[in-house]
């Protein structure tokens, strides 16, 4: 465990914007950041960062807290890994109250299995470097490849010596379970039980996750038999996910936000080579066709994407109909094709960074142009062909989101096929028109959720309104909850406690707000007035979500708000007394309501005279406290 201590020391040294700035592309407004949400697919911006409250709140997905938060909603840590991994970004030793032996034994699965790629990782490169084969097998290659010794370390290349059993057998000396060698799929599974290595006599391509961590390899085979495969790759586990996984990112993520453009290029040489080349923007779908959760991954940073092709057409015409989700994601997406003989690692090698720049700079091309350019070629003077390229392309262009820069791509694509825009434009305008019918069959068929078929409507309402008169007293905890009271009759004491002591007889039924109240209380006992920082820092999430979505606010006015349009807007600070007591009573009222309620159903089944006297008497004096209640509240209640 942690020592409260080190926890303290990272959340002092934490900046969200920073932190959240790694994995987002944030725009300053206002006091507060905003960028596009990494839960959900949007083009609108709803993802805002407050530093000065140091929490995020998306209102897309409904998600919020604090920097740790947002490292266990976005790259599935736990709590004490999100701790662990901000302690390492600003160099800060993790002190535990208990010595753990991580390498060998993790209450985790996940970090079991991100513990052995580590230590397969080093392993590998280890081999690479310090053994006689590892030399002249493997560094010979990368050498031959043009890779220095920084991006052999940096990338943590390696090779997995060429023997049944090298790396397995190391592995389990060291005390590695055999089912996390064998779930990564660094360790195969013999018909008898025993394992022996995946990857033996290849060189070693580690891939990174987001954050950094190894978490899949893809090993080469360095020899010309036609019967072993070229590269094999680890298998999805459940810390790799290939669809979601670009190789490179993690090294590139800082330069592409830079650059405001990603080089995307297909294997792990191009992007050695290119990165090496000092064009560090650049990443690789790793041999997989390109994914939907890639393309938003890149979105992140930047809304340009540049594509670099070899000169290999089959390959190019099998790719563009996938390339048509780049479109849909509302990126601009920019082709490049190298020479036939070349692709972007040979290329780079052949004629350095500042040729490759240029050839870049001379020859791209807009996506729509490129694949018209391309299947027109194709098509030739054949009239049918070049009819079902007219569609293909409208087709391309009606998944761009943008109405300007589609109607811009028709013009020019009007030119190149020699054919009537209005033409053209019938033919987007039927696309649109026939998507927009079925996305709205689809809405209307989507099935009401079970849970709110089985309730009637006032029952709904009920829980609602229950709900929300609880999180006002939860919002007013955290917001004024350290101020000191100076009322008529009341002084000398603080908002919180006083708060939590008038709610003594109240009892909380929304699950979060409950144990909010009784945690606030618990700090209260102990002689601490907890601020809103304690819970939003809290571990558990249901208390930093509640948090978060009650300080949180989608909008701010603007500082010269009053003055533009003369317009005062109500302050709830200006009496608080009414604030806090309005609450107070509210919720009683409401929990008083729900009392009688229960006695009149109560008294509507009970037969015995003498248990209707019991609960007549009740119903009265509850009747009284209403009324108290009422009285103050300034309202009337008809029954």
């Amino acid at each position: 465990m942690i020592t409260k201590s080190t926890i303290d020391r990272i959340m002092e040294a934490t900046d969200i914007v920073e932190v959240i700035g790694e994995f987002v592309q944030l725009k300053k407004r206002g006091a507060n950041y905003v960028g596009l949400s990494p839960f959900a697919n949007e083009r609108t911006p709803s993802f805002t960062v407050s530093p000065a409250k140091g929490i995020f709140k998306d209102f897309s997905s409904g998600k919020g807290g604090s920097a740790i938060t947002f490292l266990m909603e976005l790259e599935k840590f736990t709590y004490p890994e999100a701790l662990r991994w901000l302690a390492k970004k600003y160099g800060i030793e993790v002190e535990e109250t208990v010595e753990t032996i991580e390498n060998k034994e993790e209450e985790n699965r996940r970090e079991s299995l991100m513990i052995v790629t580590a230590y397969a990782a080093k392993f590998f490169h280890e081999s690479l470097l310090e053994t006689d084969e590892g030399k002249s097998i493997g560094l010979s290659y990368f050498k031959e490849r043009g890779f220095n010794n920084d991006t052999i370390r940096k990338f943590e290349l390696g090779y997995s010596p060429d023997q049944w059993e090298a790396f397995t057998g190391q592995a389990l000396k060291d005390g590695y379970q055999q089912e996390f060698l064998e779930e990564s799929g660094l360790s195969v599974k013999r018909d008898n039980g025993s394992l022996y290595d995946r990857y033996r006599g290849r060189v070693m391509f580690p891939i990174h996750s987001f954050t950094g961590r190894v978490i899949a390899f893809g090993g080469r085979t360095l020899k010309s038999d036609k019967n072993v495969p070229k590269y094999v790759n680890s298998p999805e586990s459940e810390i790799y996910h290939k669809s979601n996984v670009l190789y490179g990112l993690y090294f590139a993520k800082k330069a592409i936000r830079d650059e405001d453009n990603c080089f995307l290029v297909e294997g792990y040489a191009d992007v050695l080579s290119v990165h090496q080349a000092g064009i560090e923007n650049v990443v690789a779908s790793s041999g997989t066709s390109l994914t939907v959760e890639q393309i938003r991954l890149i979105g992140r940073f930047t809304k340009n994407i540049t594509i670099l092709y070899d000169g290999d057409a089959a390959g190019i015409k099998a790719s563009l109909r996938g390339l048509d989700m780049i479109l849909e994601e509302g990126l601009n997406v920019k082709v490049v094709l190298f020479p036939d003989g070349h692709d972007p690692d040979s290329y780079v090698r052949n004629f350095g960074t500042s040729g490759f720049k240029k050839h870049i700079e001379d020859n791209k091309k807009d996506f729509i142009l490129f694949k018209t350019d391309i299947l027109l070629k194709e098509a030739g003077n054949d009239p049918l062909k070049k009819a079902e390229i007219i569609r293909e392309i409208v087709e391309s262009v009606a998944k761009i989101p943008d109405s300007i820069k589609a109607s811009v791509f028709i013009k020019e694509c009007s030119h190149l096929l020699k054919i009537d825009e209005r033409a053209l434009l019938s033919e987007l305008n039927k696309m649109r028109l026939a998507k927009a019918k079925k996305d709205s069959q689809q809405q209307i068929s989507r099935p009401v959720p079970v849970e709110e078929t089985l309730l009637d409507e006032s029952t709904i309402k009920e829980a609602r309104e229950d709900a929300s008169q609880e999180r006002e007293i939860v919002r007013l905890l955290l917001l004024y909850g350290n101020r000191m009271i100076d009322w008529d009759g009341i002084a000398n004491t603080y908002v919180g406690p006083f708060m939590i002591a008038e709610l003594s007889d109240v009892e909380f039924e929304n699950p979060a707000c409950k144990k909010f109240v009784e945690l606030y209380r618990t700090e209260v006992e102990n002689g601490i007035l907890p601020e809103e920082q304690h819970f939003i820092h809290y571990p558990e999430k249901e208390i930093v979500d509640l948090t978060v979505t009650l300080i949180a606010t989608k909008y701010t006015l603007s500082e010269n708000w009053y003055e533009m349009h003369k317009i005062m807007v109500p302050d709830e600070q200006v009496n608080m007394k009414a604030t806090i007591l309005g609450a107070i009573f509210h919720l009683k009222k409401q929990k008083v309501g729900k009392i009688l309620e229960g006695l009149r159903s109560e008294l509507q089944k009970t037969p015995s005279e003498a248990d209707q006297e019991i609960l007549l008497n009740q119903y009265m004096h509850m009747k009284k406290v209403e009324k108290t209640i009422s009285d103050y509240l300034g309202s009337v209640i008809l029954k």
